[in-house]
């Protein structure tokens, strides 16, 4: 029995207190068979117009230039990593590791204190000039400077909500539409099955599209510092 409607999303398990439940971030490994490094097959084929076109469209994000050379592997590895653990958190009993912040808010703060270390390491001049937009006139220097200081902190933070959000909000919803189905009759109980069906294909494309989006985000910021 559910005595809390976000206890769905609670990491912690009742065996021997541990936050078992984390494991199932690993089980996307269950989804690559050794058939899929062996031989070619429709598998394989599947996986690899994907990576492809990901990774034309990650080349594209981050230049030609040799600095970006194995960088789009980077973001499609990502990209994989988080559609897994959302796909796999529409499945019962399953815990949905992209819906904590302890997840969303590690990889994105990662991959952003990497882009600022690089920038600011490397590309110090280009950093301070990305700072203030061109044009800008004299006066609004300084604000400018702040604004854009602000909004480059805030990213990580933006990132890691943004996931999270989508995640816990669709799995509430079909959470709290499921829970009235005890109380209602033949007629209303197929209409929310029909819904829930419709609400879980709705969550099979969040989950693709989150993923796509936080890496797509991803990568312009890594433009930005090179």
């Amino acid at each position: 029995m559910m005595t809390n409607l976000f206890s769905i999303f609670d990491p912690s398990t009742n065996i021997f207190n541990l936050s078992l439940n984390w494991l199932s971030a690993m089980l996307g490994l269950l989804f690559i068979p050794f058939s899929f490094w062996l031989i070619p097959n429709r598998h394989q084929l599947m996986w690899t117009f994907i990576s492809n076109k990901l990774h034309n469209e990650f080349k594209i994000l981050l230049g030609n230039n040799n600095k970006s050379l194995g960088s789009t592997f980077i973001f499609i590895s990502l990209f994989f990593f988080i559609l897994f653990n959302n796909f796999l958190g529409l499945f019962p009993y399953i815990f949905t590791s992209t819906s904590h912040l302890n997840m969303s808010l590690s990889i994105s703060l990662t991959f952003w204190l990497s882009f600022m270390f690089y920038g600011w390491l490397n590309n110090t001049k280009h950093m301070f000039i990305h700072m203030i937009p061109q044009g800008t006139p004299t006066v609004l220097m300084p604000f400018m400077v702040l604004i854009e200081t602000i909004s480059n902190i805030i990213r990580p933070g933006t990132l890691a909500i943004r996931l999270t959000a989508n995640m816990i909000t669709g799995h509430l919803l079909i959470t709290l539409l499921s829970s009235t189905g005890n109380n209602l009759n033949m007629y209303l109980l197929s209409l929310l099955i029909f819904i829930q069906i419709m609400l879980l294909v709705l969550e099979s494309m969040v989950a693709i599209i989150q993923s796509y989006v936080i890496c797509i985000l991803s990568a312009l910021y890594s433009s930005e510092v090179n």
